[in-house]
């Protein structure tokens, strides 16, 4: 006689479970991966354009260049910038400038010399300076006034936006080779053909004055070397 089970096996009627759904935080992970992928390929695309950015005169200077020019500048008159090491073998007459000053009208006797002599290797370098309180301008409108007053072509310099002329590492080499710092505006520095030798003449000489003439006519008799 058969015997019926007092328990049966239980059964349920509950269906499976769906598959569990990945979690919003499983996810996050490769988000913030492909975050910052994105951050350096942007920061790696910057440093490129920067070096691609980077002007030629952050190359090294030419051999041949003289120690005393190995500076460069921008240009006041196309905001370009320029080594001295292009004036290299030429004669060098270097001039702090200032418009409100009472040397001012020396403009015209400085671009004067240029005209004249820059065929034989003259250069003329200005650079306005506010440290006597008399070039306050801009450097747009110093070059504004220099065009239009005096009409000058002789290659200018910008305005240093704070320092005095002894900050600027060629002036301070100028005073160190010469003994002398400009006490006013227009104070003349004389530099060879070899970029060696400086003469220095104080504000009140005027650029056709004879002293001062007889003095360029010398170095500009000297043959460039080479």
């Amino acid at each position: 006689m058969a015997v019926t089970p007092l328990i049966r096996p239980l059964q349920s009627d509950r269906k499976a479970p769906p598959p569990l759904r990945p979690r919003a935080a499983a996810v996050l992970p490769s988000l913030r991966s492909l975050g910052a992928i994105a951050t350096l390929l942007v920061v790696g695309m910057a440093a490129a354009l920067t070096l691609a950015a980077r002007p030629a005169f952050a190359q090294a200077a030419p051999t041949d260049c003289p120690p005393l020019l190995r500076h460069s500048f921008n240009s006041l008159q196309t905001g370009e910038r320029h080594s001295l090491c292009e004036y290299r073998g030429k004669v060098l007459l270097i001039v702090n400038t200032a418009s409100f000053c009472g040397y001012t009208q020396q403009y015209e006797g400085l671009e004067a010399l240029y005209r004249k002599h820059r065929d034989r290797g003259l250069v003329v370098l200005g650079f306005p300076a506010n440290d006597f309180a008399q070039e306050p301008g801009s450097n747009k409108e110093i070059a504004e006034f220099c065009r239009t007053t005096y009409g000058i072509q002789f290659p200018l310099f910008e305005k240093a936006s704070a320092g005095k002329l002894p900050a600027n590492p060629l002036y301070a080499e100028l005073i160190r080779r010469s003994g002398q710092a400009p006490q006013w505006n227009f104070h003349k520095y004389l530099v060879d053909r070899s970029g060696n030798r400086v003469q220095s003449f104080g504000s009140a000489v005027a650029p056709e004055q004879r002293e001062f003439v007889r003095a360029l006519e010398s170095l500009l008799a000297d043959k460039p070397a080479g």
